[in-house]
């Protein structure tokens, strides 16, 4: 395990992280990167499920991992040691696994009054979908936003898992434990918080929604202000087979546009302000847009508040001028992964430690959170103390 001393605002906060997949490690993640001691508990062997080799899987990076075989009442027992000296535990398991198993919340409460159970799940602990399979493009589905996302005329398109995994999950998860740490520690006393996809899902939604009501967005997808539907809120193709994002919504940002676009125009352009306008607009927009390279228009637009800028591929996001000046990226152990995000003036925090492999930790992260008899958890195979680290 790397030698790394906390830092940021959670510094000294403890939390238990029981690892399942998506926006459960990146909750955690966010945790470790804002200071606080995350422990992994992972299953000997590792998840099933893997989409990186562990030593390159960034949302686990930061904190150590203990394997435990958790289907064990010696595993559960140790577990529940942990749980005692936590200030927050997250587990991701179906509605009644960690019940069955045997450190549901009631069980895990009586342990640790003050604990806040955190339950990461796509539908719920409750609802006739509590207990089926889903992934983020089902959660999204039915929460609504997906059929909002999408050209006109075309089929429902699929935003990677930012919405639903990530953004409803992740982040609700997250603000909804510290929301409940802060009662705990003004009152002694601990609850559960149920952090469901669906629900932060919906929750995203207050905008359209909003807009929906007042009249101002149609149930067709691609023809609203916000859905590639204005043709001054879109992306356009270069001459080089890259684009370029075009924000104008307010008139003056607009206005900065038309001026720097000017003396590529034969003619002004189609008036914004009649949506009848819009498919010649577009048109318009289109062509002089194609008509350069990627770099010609960030030369031309490079410092006004016309609101357009190059679409930037991910793997060259890391080198874009505004990214590095500010180090939105950084390059650690091999890996080019984002930087602690948000930013804090007076408790910054930096980058942890790097992905450990399954259990390699295990023996030094249980001893740094006072756990006795290490040595005879391992023999026993209730702890697995991979080969990494040993």
């Amino acid at each position: 395990m790397t030698d790394t001393s906390p830092s940021g605002p959670l510094t000294g906060l403890r939390v238990v992280e029981i690892v399942g997949i998506g926006p459960g490690p990146f909750a955690a993640m966010l945790l470790a990167d804002l200071g606080a001691d995350v422990i992994r508990v992972d299953r000997p062997g590792g998840n099933a499920l893997q989409v990186a080799s562990p030593d390159k899987d960034i949302t686990a990076r930061g904190r150590p991992s203990v394997a435990l075989d958790l289907k064990r009442s010696e595993g559960v027992a140790v577990l529940l040691d942990l749980v005692e000296r936590a200030d927050i535990l997250i587990e991701g398991f179906r509605p009644g696994v960690a019940e069955r198993l045997g450190f549901g919340p009631d069980v895990c409460l009586e342990r640790n009054p003050a604990l806040v159970y955190g339950r990461m799940t796509g539908w719920g602990q409750d609802g006739p979908l509590a207990s089926t399979a889903g992934h983020d493009v089902n959660y999204i589905s039915v929460a609504g936003a997906l059929d909002t996302i999408g050209r006109a005329g075309g089929p429902p398109q699929i935003p990677l898992n930012l919405v639903g995994d990530f953004a409803g999950g992740s982040m609700y998860l997250v603000t909804g434990v510290l929301a409940a740490l802060t009662h705990a520690r003004s009152t002694g006393t601990g609850q559960v918080v149920d952090a469901a996809i669906t629900d932060g899902t919906a929750h995203l939604l207050a905008m359209p929604l909003m807009m929906q009501q007042a009249g101002m967005w149609n149930p067709e997808r691609g023809t609203n202000l916000l859905d590639s539907g204005a043709p001054f809120y879109d992306v356009y193709e270069t001459s080089d087979g890259r684009w370029m994002s075009v924000g104008g919504l307010e008139p003056q940002f607009y206005a900065a546009m038309e001026q720097l676009l000017d003396p590529f125009l034969d003619g002004a352009l189609p008036d914004r302000n009649d949506p009848r306008q819009w498919p010649q607009l577009r048109t318009v927009l289109a062509s002089v847009f194609a008509g350069r390279t990627q770099t010609d228009w960030i030369g031309t637009f490079e410092g006004s508040d016309a609101c357009v800028s190059p679409v930037v591929p991910m793997h060259e996001a890391a080198i874009h001028p505004h990214n590095v000046a500010r180090g939105t990226y950084v390059e650690r152990d091999g890996l080019v992964q984002p930087a602690p995000a948000p930013r804090f003036s007076g408790t910054p925090a930096e980058l942890g430690a790097p992905p450990s492999l399954p259990g390699a930790d295990t023996r030094t992260a249980l001893a740094a959170w006072g756990i006795d008899d290490i040595d005879q958890l391992i023999t026993d195979g209730v702890a697995v103390q991979s080969e990494e680290n040993s």
